[in-house]
C-alpha cells in the first residue's frame, strides 16, 4: 500500500511540531515558524485539479508535491480517521461510510460514522488516541475549523478529539478563525470543507454547481495563504476525489445478488456485505459470477490477507468488517435496495479504488 496517505501526513506534520512517537513518513522540511495549518478539501480529488484547477489562479501559485493515496474505501470517515489519529483503517476501525455494529442482535444494525448513534460510544468505537489529543498534552495549540454543526458529533469526538473547535460556516468566518487560531506559536491548525463533496453528490463532478463550489475553494485557499500570520506552512489535501455514475445495479433487481445477504453496510462504490452464517462461501462465487468484471469481491479473511485496511486488522475492525467486501469497478454502483431513491439520486459517488477516486493532491505554501 503506497506509505503517501493522510495518515503518513497528520504524522509528518506532527513531527515536525516534535510530537512525541510520530514519524515524518513524508520527508517534510523542517518549518521554523512552528505554525502549521492543515486545509482538508473534501472530494478535490488529484485529476480533479488537474482538470478543472487552472481555472482558478491559486491553483497556479501554491507548491505541488507529490500526490498523496486515500487508501481504502476511498471515503471521508475512513479516511478522515487515519488523518486524526496518524493510523490506517485496520487499527482505528473506522471502515467505511457505514458497517455493523458486533453483537447488535440479527441482522444488526448500521452504525453511519457521519450520522451516529447515541447508543454507541465514540471514545470506546475509537479507542486510538488521536494526534489531537496528544500534541495538546505536549503544549501545542491544536484548533479545528469546520462548519458549527459538527461540533460534538459522534464521528468528531471518535476521530477528531482534543481540539479546540472553531465552529464556522462561512468562508470570511473560516479565515477570520483560523487566523486567530495560528497566533500562538507552536500552533496547528485542521480546516475542513464539504461544499465541493456535496456538489459532487448532487449534480456531478465538473456540474455548474461544483464549478461553483470549486470557486469557493480557491477564495478560501487564497485568504489562508494572504492572511495567516508569518511563519505559518499552509498544506492543502482531500480525503479523495469522485466519479459521476456510470451504470446503476440495484441489489436483488433482476438479479440474484441479495440470496443469503442479511444486511448491505458501506457505500455504492464500496459494500460491506452481511451474509447469512455458513452461506459466505457461496455467496461470494455468486456476486463473483454476476458481477464478473463490474465489482472485485473479498471475503473478510481475503481483505485482511490483502492489506485492504491497511496491514494490521484489529480484532475491532475484523468484527465490523462486512463478511464480503465488494468493490465497484469503472463507474459502477452498487445500491442498497433499502436505500434506492437516496443512492440512485446521487451524481457523485466515491469509495472505490479507481485512480479518480483514489489520488488526492498535496499542496503547499510557506508564509
Amino acid at each position: 500500500m503506497d506509505p503517501r496517505n493522510l495518515a503518513a501526513l497528520s504524522n509528518s506534520i506532527f513531527a515536525a511540531l516534535g510530537v512525541a512517537d510520530t514519524t515524518n513518513e513524508l520527508g517534510i522540511a523542517d518549518n521554523p515558524g512552528r505554525r502549521e495549518c492543515l486545509l482538508l478539501i473534501d472530494g478535490m480529488g488529484a485529476e480533479l485539479i488537474k482538470q478543472y484547477g487552472s481555472q482558478f489562479l491559486i491553483f497556479n501559485e501554491l507548491e505541488f508535491l507529490p500526490k498523496l493515496d486515500s487508501h481504502f474505501p476511498s471515503t471521508t470517515a475512513t479516511n478522515l480517521s487515519s488523518l486524526g489519529t496518524g493510523t490506517l483503517p485496520g487499527v482505528h476501525g473506522m471502515l467505511g461510510y457505514t458497517v455493523r455494529v458486533p453483537r447488535s442482535g440479527e441482522p444488526g444494525r448500521l452504525l453511519n460514522s457521519l450520522k451516529w448513534d447515541d447508543r454507541v460510544d465514540p471514545v470506546i468505537w475509537q479507542k486510538v488516541p488521536t494526534l489531537f489529543e496528544r500534541a495538546t498534552s505536549e503544549g501545542i495549540q491544536v484548533s479545528h475549523i469546520a462548519a458549527k454543526r459538527y461540533e460534538g458529533s459522534g464521528f468528531t469526538q471518535a476521530a477528531l478529539r482534543g481540539a479546540q473547535y472553531l465552529g464556522a460556516n462561512q468562508i470570511a468566518e473560516i479565515i477570520e478563525n483560523t487566523v486567530i487560531a495560528m497566533q500562538p506559536a507552536k500552533s496547528f491548525s485542521y480546516v475542513y470543507i464539504n461544499n465541493l463533496d456535496a456538489a459532487g453528490h448532487d449534480d456531478g463532478v465538473g456540474s455548474e454547481k461544483w464549478l461553483l463550489a470549486l470557486s469557493i475553494v480557491a477564495d478560501l485557499i487564497t485568504g489562508l495563504r494572504d492572511r495567516l500570520p508569518k511563519g505559518t506552512r499552509l498544506w492543502v489535501t482531500a480525503d479523495h476525489g469522485m466519479i459521476n455514475v456510470g451504470e446503476k445495479i440495484i441489489l436483488g433487481q433482476d438479479n440474484n445478488l441479495m440470496t443469503n445477504v442479511n444486511l448491505v453496510g458501506g457505500e455504492p462504490r464500496a459494500r460491506h456485505i452481511y451474509v447469512t452464517a455458513g452461506a459466505i462461501a457461496e455467496t461470494a462465487a455468486l456476486w463473483r459470477e454476476s458481477l464478473g468484471a463490474k465489482a472485485e469481491i473479498f471475503t473478510r479473511e481475503e481483505a485482511i490477507a490483502a492489506n485492504l485496511f491497511g496491514q494490521v486488522t484489529s480484532l475491532d475492525s475484523s468484527e465490523r468488517m462486512g463478511d464480503l467486501i465488494a468493490i465497484a469497478k469503472e463507474e459502477v454502483i452498487l445500491i442498497d435496495p433499502t436505500r434506492i431513491k437516496e443512492e440512485s439520486k446521487m451524481v457523485g459517488h466515491h469509495g472505490g479504488m479507481n485512480a479518480i477516486e483514489v489520488d488526492i493532491p498535496l499542496l503547499t505554501h510557506q508564509n
